[in-house]
């Protein structure tokens, strides 16, 4: 009787796979250059949505951008005319001799200032329409401040101011420059009339000094 002999142990030998390649067609070259975005994974397979922004933003060629600004370097030649509400005279008259002084500081003549007092900041938006429309100013401050009441009147007269400017500045095509305050109470308007809050008069200016240059540079 044969013995039985134990079976000879099998030895696996690892062999290389082919790698597999697409079929060479249009579709799939044979050479696959790596994209230029990278997706990282994250924990759950899928690609982060930062790190796929940062990607296209990178991978993104942009052309050169033309920026163009206003100066204020110097305001000599530039034409203003000011707006200025006489109601809350104590505060407008501040705001007024804020703008006017910004102006000199930019070498703006005196002669090419010319001030216009209206009734009331409702008033304002018309006569800077019409002071726009005449062709003899490179922009118009609109100056003014509304106080709230006991009433419902300072919403009616602030809103009132803000769309006249606003359309008189569309509707004349020369730049027409907010400078209402619009404060809940006297101390504020103070505060914001060469008080503690500095001169808005004097930031108009420089608005006006800004847009004019802009337009007479490179709007027209």
């Amino acid at each position: 009787m044969k013995s039985l002999a134990s079976p000879p142990c099998l030895r696996l030998t690892p062999t290389s796979r082919p790698h597999l390649h697409p079929p060479q067609s249009s579709c799939f070259p044979s050479v696959i250059k790596s994209s230029s975005l990278s997706f990282s994974s994250s924990a759950s397979g899928f690609a982060s949505p930062l790190a796929v922004e940062k990607e296209l933003r990178s991978s993104v060629v942009t052309e050169a951008v033309r920026h163009v600004t206003g100066s204020l370097m110097r305001g000599e030649g530039l034409r203003f005319a000011i707006v200025v509400a006489r109601f809350n005279e104590v505060v407008t008259k501040l705001l007024l001799e804020g703008a006017i002084e910004t102006f000199k500081k930019y070498s703006v003549r005196e002669e090419d200032i010319q001030v216009i007092w209206v009734p009331g900041s409702f008033e304002i938006g018309v006569v800077a329409q019409n002071l726009g429309k005449s062709g003899n100013f490179d922009a118009v401050l609109c100056i003014g401040a509304v106080i709230r009441g006991d009433t419902t009147h300072y919403d009616a007269v602030a809103n009132s101011a803000a769309s006249g400017v606003l359309s008189a500045g569309i509707n004349s095509g020369v730049p027409c420059i907010f400078g209402v305050l619009t404060c809940e109470d006297m101390d504020q308007a103070l505060n914001r009339s060469g008080g503690k809050a500095g001169n808005k008069g004097a930031e108009t200016a420089l608005t006006a000094l800004e847009m004019a240059s802009l337009f007479e540079h490179h709007l027209k």
